[in-house]
């Protein structure tokens, strides 16, 4: 080694690409948040059923992501965020964080990927969660058109998209849409492997949607048919450590008490919390 040697930029200045716009503009480079990790510690706390944890993880890193310029990192916080605050139930939350990832998709043009369509699907069961179900129908639409022209008709993203629409569809009162659009989602959920807890929602869901076209009492035998199949599928995919089991069990719980099914929600709410202690 050379004794004396001058010290240069290069020494000390990170290298940079002459034809990247970061390197002619006075702000730093984008620093991603690390999602991998992030979204894994989010499902550690949402298997717990620790909702505060998982808030506070989401805005600590949300903070993180508009920090460093992470534009693709904001958006992906948004959407945890949006079904954190739905499932609780916080209205003004949860629609505060739809219009902000909107905002996202319009202002960096985003509105023709799969990131862009999964956010209006998000954002379009947000609206129709808290009794904007004609306002969620434009955004399904959109999410509908991106999915088709991306991914293969079985992919499992469609069984959600197809569930989703159905029940926006019903508060509408177009049933035919609504029952159509639950044929599509168990075609899809049932050619997946481990799809038989998504089926058994859909079957839930359309007895309420055949309860509210035909009045309870006409449509008994087709609630008691679609509540059969549910447990069913609930009883053959049952599960004493997955997460998301113990998610699907305890939101049919109250379902199946609605209808009658006494002993069968307190097993599900059995199962759920067996779970979630020993998560």
């Amino acid at each position: 080694m050379k004794k004396n040697r001058i010290i240069k930029p290069e020494d000390y200045f990170e290298p940079a690409c002459p034809f990247c716009v970061e390197h002619h503009k006075d702000k730093p480079p984008v620093r991603s948040i690390p999602t991998e990790r992030v979204l894994a510690k989010l499902d550690e706390h949402l298997s717990k059923d620790d909702y505060l944890a998982a808030e506070r993880h989401l805005l600590y890193w949300l903070d993180e992501a508009n920090n460093g310029r992470d534009i693709r990192g904001c958006l992906l916080m948004r959407n945890e965020m949006m079904g954190l605050y739905r499932k609780l139930g916080r209205k003004e939350k949860a629609l505060e964080c739809a219009e902000s990832a909107l905002e996202i998709i319009k202002n960096e043009r985003l509105s023709d990927n799969i990131g862009a369509a999964t956010t209006y699907l998000n954002c379009a069961t947000v609206y129709k969660a808290f009794g904007m179900a004609e306002k969620s129908i434009p955004l399904f639409e959109k999410a509908k058109n991106i999915y088709e022209s991306s991914l293969a008709e079985n992919d499992e993203r469609f069984g959600g998209l197809y569930n989703n629409m159905a029940l926006a569809y019903v508060d509408l009162n177009e049933f035919s849409k609504a029952n159509g659009f639950y044929r599509k989602a168990l075609e899809v959920m049932k050619s997946i492997g481990g799809g038989e807890p998504e089926q058994a929602i859909t079957y839930l869901n359309m007895a309420n949607a055949a309860e509210a076209e035909f009045g309870i009492e006409n449509a008994e035998s087709i609630i008691t048919e679609y509540l059969e199949k549910a447990i069913e599928l609930l009883d053959v995919s049952i599960s004493e450590t997955d997460g998301n089991y113990a998610f699907v069990c305890e939101k049919c719980a109250s379902v199946f008490g609605y209808y009658g099914y006494f002993f069968y929600q307190k097993e599900l709410e059995r199962r759920s919390k067996k779970i979630y202690e020993r998560s």
